[in-house]
C-alpha cells in the first residue's frame, strides 16, 4: 500500500510538471515572433530606460495640459481686452452724445437767428460742456499759451522771433492736445518763440 501511494505521488508530479511545461511552451509559441515580452512591474522598476520613458510620458502629458490652458488663458484675455475696449467707448459717447445734441441744437438755433452774440454765447456754453465731459473722463487739455515748450507734451510747427518774450515759450496754439491721466492722447500744435537774430553789423 506504501509503496502504491509513493508510485502515485511520482506520477501525479511528472503531470504537473510536463503541464507546466507545455503552458509555458504554449505562452511562448502565443508570442509574435521578434517581439518583446513587456517588463513585469519588478522588471521597470529597477529599469532606468523605463523610468525615463515613464518620466518622458508623464512630462509630456504636463505639458500638453500646460499648453491647452495657456491658449485657453490668452483667448479669455483678449476676449476680456476687448470686451474692456468696447465697455470704455461705449461710456465715453454717453458722455459727449449731450454735447452733441446740444451742439445740434445750437446750429439749428443759429439758422433761425441773427444774434451774432446770442449764438457765439450758446457755442461757448457747448464748448465748456465739452471740456467737462472730458474731465469726468479724466482727458485734460495740454496747457499750451503762456508756458514753456515741452516735447513730450506739444509739437511745435513754427517757430517765431520775439523780443518780448523767453526763447520756448509756447505764442499761439494751432490745435489743442489731450492727456488722460499719464497717457498722452494727442499733442498739441503749437508756435514756439525764439530770439531774434542779431543783426547789427560790426563797426568798421
Amino acid at each position: 500500500m506504501q509503496g502504491e501511494s509513493n508510485s502515485s505521488n511520482g506520477h501525479d508530479e511528472k503531470e504537473a510538471i510536463v503541464d507546466q511545461g507545455e503552458a509555458e511552451a504554449g505562452a511562448a509559441e502565443a508570442r509574435v515572433p521578434g517581439e518583446v515580452a513587456p517588463p513585469s512591474s519588478a522588471q521597470s522598476a529597477g529599469d532606468p530606460l523605463a523610468q525615463a520613458q515613464a518620466e518622458a510620458a508623464r512630462l509630456k502629458d504636463a505639458w500638453l495640459r500646460t499648453a491647452a490652458d495657456f491658449d485657453n488663458f490668452r483667448k479669455r484675455t483678449r476676449r476680456e481686452i476687448e470686451d474692456a475696449r468696447r465697455s470704455g467707448r461705449e461710456d465715453l459717447l454717453r458722455v459727449l452724445l449731450p454735447v452733441f445734441d446740444n451742439l445740434e441744437r445750437a446750429l439749428q438755433s443759429a439758422q433761425r437767428s441773427s444774434d451774432v452774440k446770442a449764438m457765439a454765447e450758446g457755442l461757448k456754453m457747448v464748448d465748456r460742456q465739452f471740456v467737462d465731459a472730458l474731465g469726468r473722463e479724466g482727458i485734460a487739455r495740454v496747457p499750451t499759451v503762456g508756458h514753456p515748450f515741452d516735447p513730450t507734451v506739444h509739437e511745435a510747427i513754427q517757430q517765431v522771433e520775439s523780443g518780448d518774450h523767453v526763447p520756448g515759450t509756447i505764442l499761439a496754439e494751432v490745435q489743442p492736445g489731450y492727456t488722460q491721466g499719464d497717457r498722452l492722447l494727442r499733442a498739441a500744435m503749437v508756435v514756439v518763440a525764439k530770439p531774434k537774430a542779431d543783426v547789427s553789423a560790426p563797426a568798421s
